[in-house]
């Protein structure tokens, strides 16, 4: 990783047992593997965008997002991040 000036930036990474909806996943890595970068990157540039305000992807980007979408079933969007709820994985319901 780079400092604003360039400079590397030394970090420690973990591992993290995050569990997170299944279409979402599946985009995430496919955008991942669209840039050619590794999962937990595509999620550290988010997360540094968001944490200063700032827009994570562009136009294009925001467009193979949306194929990605479609591709996967991912049929929701922020509105929806506060009202996940989680099936029951015996009945399915």
């Amino acid at each position: 990783m780079f400092n604003h000036h360039g400079e590397p930036i030394r970090v420690q990474r973990v591992q993290t047992g995050v569990r997170m909806e299944k279409t979402m996943l599946k985009v995430l890595k496919g955008l991942a593997e669209y840039f050619e970068i590794s999962l937990g990157d595509l999620l550290e540039g988010i997360v540094l965008h968001a944490f200063e305000g700032k827009a994570p992807f562009g136009e294009e980007t925001r467009q193979k997002i949306e194929e990605l979408k479609r591709i996967y079933g991912m049929e929701f969007d922020a509105s929806a991040s506060h009202r996940f709820i989680e099936d029951d994985p015996e009945t399915g319901e």
